[in-house]
């Protein structure tokens, strides 16, 4: 079966819809006081708010991902300190890596949930040539990545300003030429991207709460 998953976050995983392992991560570990959460069309919206955390808002997403942080980040109250940006269609995220998440970004401003690259990674050069980049410098980012407040709202902004393209949280921070704290992810957290993908993770879920 190929083809994207017709609504990631609500794909049923475990009895409950993908979303919801996430938002129980986030309540566990109490780093969160305030939600802000993304939805696409209003029949996603609907389901969304179903298993959504409380107190939340909810923006309706951009063109691209970084439009919808954008929006997203827009929607925050004054006075929030730090922020955790999260694709929830990554819903293995567990609850003590958010809380070493937030205690390392008080010190470093920001920061990402990661793990080393173990594949050997070539870059594919216009003449054809490939080129073998060091594995040892590589690492594949995943999420909650988190930001001091000041910092990402910062990042975004010359991203607006500069129409600049990015992939992901850091690289907006890396315009900015501000360092990147990386912690190392030892858990298997995948992102659901084909219904090819989910019974993997309903085989993941089940050894997860096998080890709880």
């Amino acid at each position: 079966m190929q083809g994207t998953v017709p609504d990631k976050l609500l794909a049923p995983l475990g009895g409950r819809p993908v979303f919801a392992h996430s938002v129980a991560a986030f309540q566990k570990s109490g780093v969160a006081d305030y939600y802000v959460i993304v939805y696409r069309d209003q029949p996603q919206l609907h389901e969304l708010m179903c298993y959504a955390p409380t107190p939340a808002y909810y923006v309706k997403g951009g063109a691209e991902r970084q439009d919808s942080v954008a929006l997203a980040l827009e929607a925050l109250p004054p006075g929030i300190e730090y922020v955790f940006i999260h694709d929830c269609a990554r819903p293995f995220v567990q609850s003590e890596q958010l809380v070493a998440l937030l205690k390392i970004v008080r010190r470093e401003q920001a920061v990402v949930l990661a793990h080393p690259v173990t594949d050997t990674i070539k870059e594919h050069r216009g003449d054809g040539k490939l080129k073998t980049l060091e594995r040892s410098k590589l690492w594949a980012m995943e999420t909650p990545q988190v930001f001091s407040a000041a910092l990402i709202a910062k990042a975004y902004s010359k991203v607006v300003r500069k129409k600049a393209r990015v992939t992901d949280d850091a690289a907006a921070v890396e315009l900015l030429g501000e360092p990147v704290a990386l912690l190392e992810n030892f858990h298997a957290n995948p992102k659901l991207t084909t219904p090819a993908d989910l019974p993997l993770f309903e085989y993941l879920l089940s050894a997860q709460e096998a080890q709880a």
